[in-house]
């Protein structure tokens, strides 16, 4: 460093010499090169040029030269911690591509960060990049328009960074407003869509989208359980924040229709996610503050319903003053949004709605009240509003148990604010998913299952089976158990030209002295079958069991609110203490049981309500035991235009019988015995003799025959073809005289009705679609067995004698089969020993067992198997399984 001048030699005007004042200011505009070289000789002029003398420099190729690369072992050694001796596969352009696109970045945020790279070049990189990820876009784009062409979809990368989603920080719904976080989920998602694959290899969304767009749906379901098992941080994050993830699924859902059929926007303008299969499920007394904005699953049953309102989605305002549009403004669920003021004018309103530019969704609002057999003991049912949106409108109708999937929210309610006096918010579920409890069975009948039902159906004692199996805790009554049967399957009703309909479900009455289990049946059938309403006579008045008139609290307005028969509609209603009800109470639901429709005309309200169902009634008798020395009419108190309305009549007598009390003794013993928690199977070994011998052993289980009767009442459509229509007519004319003078329950035309539904029922218990003469001879017989039931012991057991040919019991074929086999096998050996040429006997001849029962059918025997197991078959035959022939040895 250069001294510092002292202060005897500076001048009065600062650290300069008198010489230096005559010299001008230097300023840096004023400042030459001419000046500067002449006050210091090292600068120079541009003009001037200076040769440099390099030197001689440094000699690379001198003799010390190989001392460069003498080896020196001590240094000559690599460290292999930072050597990478793995091999690594060749990689494919695209992935080469994406490795350098993310290198590049690298290294162009390093050089921005030490600042050797400026912004504005950083800049054009960015958008030389983007430009590059938008042509390799464009072109897998192109390359999933070919692939949609064949069926498939392929799957498409929304961004070539990869970008971590489980490294999340703060709340979930902080972390899904960022747009790289948005970004990311559309790209999991859409890979989930294209991507995921069953057990046996199907693309299992692509061939849902196929089938929606076909269906012309907006609907696309999306298994809870599959996402989970390929992207478990999407399935955490909609259950904590359906909200936002939701409006993301429905953004590349709808991309990804539109790409494998671009024209689906003619159709609808978008698609919705739903969520299905939900693992947790709660209850509505069970949902808190913890549940607020998250997915949940509740089930229930519906009980009131709103019409169909429409609801502001993206709206555009009019400003009054000035004209101009304001918009467009998307509404949310929770408040309605209105401008502050005009852009234009400033001014504070008012405004219009343009109508032509608005767009509106569907909106509407249904109530959810616990199932009855989920409330605890003593508590009332609890009740929650829920609102459906979109293509969820009419899903479901009231009396319909529906489980839904839905966002747990809040609403502003002042009404609750003004009566409590501090802020409480209402709450409602805003469905994403609903799913009918009858839909839920019919989904879960897969294709094995129909595989096996459709083979059950081929054993000949199908029907004896599924009689059997009514109600299998409950001893004998095969009478009852057959009614039963018949009502859950039902016959076909007809709809003559529009105008007429004739019903196809079948009443029962079920009459008889107290502890024989009436009540226990009716609870069967509720348990059993799909669609079911149960009520009692004393709890249930004209007005419950038709329809109510009452006020929308919504609309303030009058609407209807069904009653039971209405709630049961294409199901069962159950109704015990048939006759404790009022008579008024009862003439009510006549036009329910015959033309299954109910006519209300009440404050302003003409219209009419279907009821197409059943109608299972339990009744004592008069005198609290039925008296069988008496008419039917002096044993119960109902009037003939109800009684003719049920098709079966049952009368259960509780007689005695030693023989028949010990069996039914041991067998509510045993069934005792084996309900116990704690039974295992070598504690059978204990069980009654007598209980085991009274236990059918070919019994179907319970869910299989559920799946059963849903499947015949699904697929089966039986039609009355060569059925004997003499016997019919004759058969009613016979009855009907009798009914005139024996004082039983009076017969009329219904009767013949009665009679078709139950061979229709029948004929769908076996999976038929046509009438066979052994269905109407099972509905004769169900007939006689109810009409000869009601009547006087002495005058019952006069008319058993003589409608003895009617009854169809099980007849003893095995003479005539026996018969018709020995036939076949003389021709067969006929024929044998002529193309032979033999003059003895053949010593064993083979008849193939399927032309067998096929010449059996043709003399209306159905059933061959008892003839296979009788003594008189097994004397003289034999049966190859393998060959599936029937043998004679001689």
């Amino acid at each position: 460093m250069a001294p510092t001048p002292s202060s005897e030699a500076q001048g009065p005007n600062g650290p300069f010499s008198d010489a230096d004042e005559a010299v001008a200011p230097v300023t840096p505009h004023s400042t030459s090169d001419a000046s500067e070289a002449a006050e210091d000789p090292d600068i120079l002029e541009d003009n001037e040029i200076v040769e440099e003398d390099e030197g001689d420099g440094e000699d690379l190729l001198g003799d010390a030269m190989e001392e460069d690369y003498k080896a020196i072992p001590e240094l000559d050694v690599y460290d292999d911690v930072d050597m990478d001796n793995q091999e690594y596969d060749d990689m494919d352009v695209d992935t080469r591509l994406r490795v350098e696109a993310k290198l590049a970045r690298r290294d162009r945020e390093k050089a921005k960060r030490e600042g050797r790279l400026p912004a504005a070049l950083m800049e054009d990189d960015d958008d030389e990049e983007e430009s590059r990820r938008k042509r390799r876009r464009r072109e897998r784009q192109q390359q999933r328009a070919e692939a949609a062409a064949d069926g498939t979809l392929e799957p498409q990368d929304e961004d070539d960074e990869y970008y971590s989603l489980e490294d999340y920080k703060g709340p979930v719904r902080q972390w899904l407003a960022l747009e790289r976080t948005q970004r990311e989920v559309k790209r999991r998602f859409r890979k989930f869509l294209t991507d995921f694959q069953d057990a046996q290899g199907r693309v299992v969304y692509a061939e849902k989208i196929k089938s929606m767009c076909a269906d012309n749906r907006q609907s696309l379901e999306i298994s809870y359980t599959h996402l989970t098992q390929k992207v478990p941080i999407l399935a955490i994050w909609v259950a904590d924040a359906p909200a936002e993830l939701l409006k993301l699924f429905d953004e590349v859902a709808w991309r990804v229709v539109l790409e494998a059929f671009e024209n689906y926007d003619q159709v609808h303008n978008e698609v919705h996610v739903r969520i299905n299969d939900l693992p947790i499920s709660d209850s509505l007394r069970e949902l808190r503050q913890v549940h607020l904005n998250a997915l949940i699953k509740v089930s229930g049953v519906v009980t009131r319903r709103t019409g169909v309102f429409p609801q502001l989605k993206m709206v555009r305002f009019d400003c009054t003053k000035c004209g101009s549009s304001i918009g467009p403004l998307f509404q949310s669920t929770q408040q309605e949004l209105r401008p502050g003021s005009c852009p234009e004018c400033q001014s504070k309103g008012p405004f219009s709605i343009n109508m032509e530019h608005t767009v509106y969704r569907n909106y509407q609002k249904i109530t959810l009240q616990e199932t009855p057999g989920s409330v605890p003991p003593g508590r009332v049912p609890r009740h929650k509003e829920v609102i459906l949106l979109a293509d969820l409108i009419d899903c479901a109708r009231p009396g319909d148990e529906v489980e839904i999937t839905g966002i747990y929210t809040n609403r502003f309610d002042a009404s609750l604010n003004v009566k409590h006096g501090f802020p409480v918010f209402s709450t409602v579920i805003e469905a994403n998913y609903v799913r009918r409890k009858g839909d839920m069975e019919l989904t879960e009948l897969t294709d094995e299952e129909k595989r096996e039902i459709r083979e059950m159906a081929q054993d000949p004692r199908i029907a004896e089976r599924v009689i059997e199996s009514i109600a299998p805790s409950i001893y004998g009554e095969t009478h009852i158990k057959t009614a039963l049967a018949m009502a859950m399957f039902g016959g076909e009703s007809k709809d003559v030209n529009g105008k007429h309909r004739i019903r196809g479900d079948i009443n029962c009455l079920l009459l008889g002295d107290p502890g024989v289990a009436k009540s226990q049946f009716l609870k069967y059938v509720e348990k059993t079958f799909h669609r079911t309403v149960y009520t009692t006579g004393k709890g249930a008045s004209a007005v419950g069991l038709t329809a109510a008139v009452h006020k929308d609290p919504i609309t303030r307005e009058w609407t209807l609110e069904g009653g039971a028969l209405v709630l049961a509609d294409k199901g069962i209603c159950l109704i015990d203490e048939f006759d404790k009800m009022n008579d008024q109470d009862r003439t009510s639901i006549h036009e329910a049981m015959e033309q299954q429709s109910i006519s209300i005309s009440k404050a302003g309200i003409v219209t009419t309500l279907q009821a197409r169902c059943s109608v299972i009634a339990a009744a004592n008798p008069v005198k609290g035991r039925y008296d069988a020395q008496m008419t039917f009419q002096e044993n119960v108190d109902l009037t003939d235009p109800i009684l003719s309305r049920f098709d079966i009549l049952c009368v259960v007598r509780d007689e005695v019988d030693p023989t028949r009390d010990e069996q039914l003794a041991a067998f509510v013993v045993n069934s005792h015995m084996r309900s116990h928690p704690e039974h295992k199977a070598e504690d059978d070994a204990g069980l009654l003799a007598a209980g085991i011998r009274a236990e059918k052993k070919d019994l179907i289980p319970q869910q299989l025959l559920k799946k059963y009767i849903l499947y015949a009442r699904q697929y089966v459509r039986p039609k009355l073809a060569d059925v004997d229509e003499n016997k019919i007519a004759k058969f009613y004319a016979e009855l009907r005289r009798e009914s005139m003078g024996s004082g039983g329950v009076p017969m009329a035309v219904r009767h013949i009705e009665s009679l078709i539904r139950m061979s229709e029922a029948h004929a769908r218990i076996h999976l038929r679609d046509h009438v066979r003469d052994d269905d109407v001879d099972a509905a004769i017989t169900v007939m006689l067995e109810s009409f000869i039931q009601s009547q006087k012991y002495s005058v019952g057991r006069a008319l058993r004698r003589k409608f003895q040919g009617y009854i169809t019991k099980k007849k003893d074929h095995n003479e005539l089969l026996f018969y018709l086999l020995q036939r076949m096998v003389r021709e067969r050996s006929q024929y044998l020993q002529m193309v032979r040429s033999l003059e003895d006997v053949p010593p064993e001849v083979e008849i193939d067992k399927e032309d067998f029962e096929t010449e059996a059918r043709n003399m209306d025997i159905h059933d061959v198997s008892v003839f296979y197991e009788a003594e008189l078959f097994r004397k003289t035959f034999t049966i190859n399984s393998e060959k599936k022939v029937i043998v004679k040895h001689f």
